[in-house]
């Protein structure tokens, strides 16, 4: 398979270095404390501290602001390697900043930025972003949430749901309709809420899988935040979103090729040691076929992945281009990672079904991503849009 620990087109030395010190760091710091973690239903905040001292939450931001100011590449780098712990939980919890401050960067104020994104590159504050409404989902055209305008505030009423971080948040990107007139994607815009501001209500949800991120039901009501909240132009903010959205669903499909790979990692080494019928199960034909579907799979999605990123950062696709092959690595990575779930359960037998086991718990977790950051169903669609069908 790839062997991505060596420089190459894609990774440069510097990459690789930082690569092999976060190897270490989820070898020691992050795999050995999943279970703690998904029993607790939330990560410590000592590990958002200990990421920022890494560089972890800065790779892609200015240095001005405390990042390090690296190529998409570096984000790569830490989605795959944070994945090695094979908790989906932990990696939606402690990358929700790499959705939840980029519109803060790319359309804040100065102010907004020193006061808010620094910590948050730093580890000492916990970002999240909300968009996601009851009665919206994947359709941000839809949203309900009102920021109406009032003397040097905007008042917040509404309501926002699977909010990742939610709970422990303490800098909020909302997505709001400014413009309660406007329909359709007018008159949305982006405004940073404060962890503690009155009005704002938080209810913790259970899920299936993802166990050590805390998720959000949010209720704003009269919530009232200072005007200069405002991030970017007032009543811009649909496509702001789309484009957070387009850098999203790239670390989606990272995140879910590198599961697909914890699958067959452990999968391939049990069935090098388990023994039955006169043999190990990989001298069986059945297994043999088994794990090389799995390692094209993934190789696959990883390969689309990466031609998708170096394109973009030579400039050689049209935006169309851009966001329509996002959206089929999205769709890939999240099948290779539903099918070499399933395929390293097997191959597991009773050990794939039993609590303990990193395939039993990316089992669980599959659904997810194929839903959050826009739905397999949605990805195609746009898709098809960008590509004129």
């Amino acid at each position: 398979m790839y062997d991505n620990s060596r420089p190459d087109r894609y990774f440069s030395g510097a990459h690789q270095a930082f690569r092999q010190s976060l190897r270490a760091f989820v070898a020691a710091e992050i795999t050995p404390n999943v279970e703690a973690w998904e029993t607790a239903g939330r990560l410590p905040r000592d590990l958002y501290r200990k990421a920022g001292e890494m560089g972890i939450q800065g790779v892609l931001f200015p240095e001005e602001i405390g990042g390090s100011g690296g190529d998409f590449f570096m984000q790569v780098v830490v989605s795959e390697e944070i994945a090695r712990c094979g908790a989906g939980g932990v990696c939606a919890s402690l990358g929700s900043h790499s959705i939840g401050i980029p519109p803060v960067v790319k359309h804040g104020s100065a102010e907004l930025r020193d006061r808010f994104a620094a910590p948050v590159i730093a580890g000492e504050k916990i970002a999240a972003l909300a968009v996601t409404e009851p009665g919206g989902g994947s359709d941000v055209a839809a949203l309900r949430t009102t920021a109406v305008r009032d003397g040097d505030h905007f008042v917040l009423n509404g309501e926002k749901t699977f909010i990742t971080s939610g709970m422990q948040a303490d800098v909020i990107t909302v997505a709001v309709r400014t413009d309660p007139a406007a329909g359709g994607t007018g008159g949305i815009s982006f405004i940073l809420v404060e962890g503690d501001t009155p009005g704002l209500t938080r209810r913790e949800l259970k899920k299936m899988g993802w166990w050590a991120s805390d998720t959000a039901h949010l209720t704003f009501s009269d919530c009232r935040v200072p005007a200069a909240h405002l991030i970017g132009e007032e009543g811009k903010g649909f496509k702001a979103a789309m484009m957070n959205f387009n850098s999203e669903r790239l670390l989606i499909a990272v995140q879910a090729y590198s599961m697909a790979q914890v699958c067959y990692e452990e999968a391939l080494a049990w069935a090098q040691q388990r023994r039955a019928f006169g043999g190990t199960l990989a001298e069986h034909q059945a297994i043999r076929h088994k794990l090389v579907d799995m390692a094209a799979r993934i190789d696959a999605a990883r390969t689309l992945t990466y031609d998708i990123v170096w394109r973009h950062l030579q400039g050689l696709d049209p935006l169309n281009v851009h966001v329509a092959r996002t959206s089929m690595a999205k769709v890939t990575a999240t099948e290779a990672m539903k099918f070499c779930a399933d395929e390293a359960v097997q191959i597991l037998g009773g050990m794939g079904y039993m609590r303990g086991s990193a395939c039993e718990r990316i089992y669980r977790e599959v659904k997810v991503l194929t839903i959050g950051g826009g739905t397999d169903e949605v990805m195609r669609n746009l898709a098809a849009s960008q590509l004129g069908i």
